[in-house]
């Protein structure tokens, strides 16, 4: 299937590492442009050479963090002084912080928020412009399967991302009558390299398919999700293969969220 992906120009932010960098690496595969965004510049720089490596191209690179606006406003402007245009966002940037409501301070629910639902509204907020000049474009927002069922000590991230599924319906009802789609992810339990470390400490002597079946056995699917599943569906979303898909939300999860 081609995916029309070819000569697109794309931003993924949070591109430095984990499913951002292997989103970035599956729409340069597909023929995209694009451009990785992180904070740390020399994880960055590997990513790049990384991508290289497995596809022989160059992306681009800028050094941001989309919990300050005026970085989202150059993010976007470089990228399409870069490329020329611009046609495809990809709102990964996030952390987990999973905490009791009693241990969260104003702090961290700013700093949260910012970082999770500010950067998706901001960046989205500058790309508008340029993908209203493309007559359409893409909006993907990462959010996670537990915004849709929030445990209890699951905050304040389960408040920015449920925030951020609510941002990404409204958004596309907006949107939708400049041919702009906006959709949502909602990660389950996918490889990371926080998983990899705690394969590590916790056990060594068994391989990693050995242990994504062990921490998998109350997933439906029966594993870890890999990266490349995770990367392999957003870059479905925002392609041409899905251009009559938007104001919905994909689990990627195995099957292990409770809800649609």
């Amino acid at each position: 299937m081609d995916l029309g992906l070819k000569e697109k120009v794309a931003i993924v932010t949070g591109a430095s590492k984990g499913i951002g960098l292997y989103t970035a690496l599956q729409l340069t595969k597909e023929g995209a442009k694009v451009t990785i965004a992180a904070r740390n510049e020399a994880s960055l720089n590997e990513a790049k050479a990384f991508i290289k490596e497995q596809t022989g191209v160059e992306v681009f690179t800028f050094s941001a963090d989309v919990s300050k606006e005026e970085d989202c406003k150059s993010l976007i402007e470089a990228t399409v002084k870069h490329f020329g245009k611009l046609n495809i966002l990809v709102n990964n940037a996030g952390t987990s912080s999973a905490n009791p409501f009693e241990e969260v301070d104003t702090n961290l629910w700013r700093s949260d928020l910012d970082l999770k639902l500010f950067g998706a509204i901001n960046c989205s907020k500058y790309a508008l412009p340029y993908l209203k000049e493309q007559n359409g474009g893409a909006i993907l927002n990462l959010s996670a399967i537990l915004a849709k069922t929030p445990p209890a000590s699951s905050l304040p991230t389960t408040v920015s991302r449920s925030a951020g599924l609510a941002l990404t319906k409204a958004m596309s009802k907006d949107l939708g009558k400049y041919n702009i789609r906006v959709n949502a992810v909602c990660i389950g339990l996918i490889r990371s390299r926080q998983i990899e470390n705690k394969w590590k400490e916790t056990m060594p002597n068994i391989t990693w398919e050995e242990y994504s079946k062990e921490v998998g056995k109350s997933i439906p699917l029966g594993r870890i999700g890999e990266t490349e599943e995770a990367a392999n569906v957003i870059t479905f979303l925002v392609s041409d293969a899905a251009s009559y898909v938007t104001g919905t939300s994909v689990n990627i999860d195995g099957g292990s969220g409770g809800a649609l």
